[in-house]
């Protein structure tokens, strides 16, 4: 598998790109060394750009985090986000699985969430005797260490209710400030162990990859490129969607792999998990 320093070389194959967010553009606190630059370089070619994110908030929320990370409206032209995607869903009802899902959730996540039910698309109560589904956002950092057994009584009591569970962020961890971070993907693993139905709104399903293509204005597929630093996510997704794929040696590749893999390595990695992407990208620069 090659591995690219910058994305120079290939820029000009491609009129819309798709980004990741957590691993790929930022940290979760800064964004990476480069990146700005390398959005400014597209744009200035031309190209569009519409960041992808498994965040279990709405796309506004999202924006306004990348506001505070300095990272300029003007370098991009879009974001979905699987909070996004979930609060339409909930809104409209059109899907069979969310038409049948009732109003009621009990809610496993921060406050900060709270954006996947504003204009009232759903009703947090307490109990899941109360409830008719189960709004998984993640894990609470605030809570202390990252583990998933605070929330094992609860995701049991859902399980014993019947209540299907929404999972706003098929991630399993991420990697904020070079520290893993359990999310909602973890919890829902618990859930379909316990025998819980789950549905899953994110990458990898080519279902969340139609609002960004129209964001980029629907170009062919073979001219559209999305980066991600995940396989399971955001390679495996892109590859659904019939997208080429890069792959980012920043994020959840680094830690899983270390900063400077080898290419054969990479390729076997690939491999086992059943994805191919173009090439591997040592970060997003130019």
């Amino acid at each position: 598998m090659d591995i690219l320093d910058g994305i120079a070389a290939i820029a000009d194959r491609y009129d819309g790109y798709v980004l990741d967010l957590w691993g790929v553009v930022h940290d979760g606190r800064r964004p990476y060394p480069g990146v700005p630059e390398a959005l400014a370089a597209l744009k200035a070619r031309g190209k569009r750009i519409v960041f992808l994110t498994n965040a279990p908030r709405r796309a506004w929320m999202v924006a306004s985090m990348l506001d505070r990370m300095g990272l300029e409206r003007a370098l991009y032209d879009g974001i979905i986000s699987s909070g996004e995607v979930s609060w339409r869903h909930l809104k409209a009802r059109r899907d069979p699985f969310f038409a049948g899902l009732g109003a009621r959730c009990v809610h496993i996540g921060p406050e900060r969430d709270l954006s996947v039910v504003e204009e009232g698309v759903a009703e947090i109560v307490a109990e899941p005797r109360d409830a008719t589904f189960l709004l998984n956002t993640g894990p609470d950092d605030r809570l202390g260490p990252q583990s998933a057994d605070p929330y094992r009584p609860v995701l049991e009591a859902c399980a014993a209710a019947h209540l299907p569970m929404v999972c706003v962020n098929p991630d399993r961890a991420v990697m904020v400030a070079g520290k893993k971070v359990i999310c909602a993907g973890a919890l829902a693993d618990i859930y379909l162990a316990l025998g819980g139905a789950v549905r899953e709104v994110g990458k990898p399903d080519p279902e969340v990859y139609e609002p960004v293509l129209d964001l980029l204005g629907n170009p062919p597929r073979h001219r559209v490129l999305a980066i991600g630093d995940s396989p399971h996510t955001d390679l495996a997704g892109a590859q659904a969607a019939g997208l080429d794929a890069l792959w980012a040696l920043t994020g959840l590749a680094a830690d899983a792999h270390g900063e400077d893999p080898s290419a054969e390595h990479l390729a076997t990695v690939a491999h086992e998990e059943g994805v191919r992407p173009i090439a591997a990208l040592r970060s997003l620069r130019w």
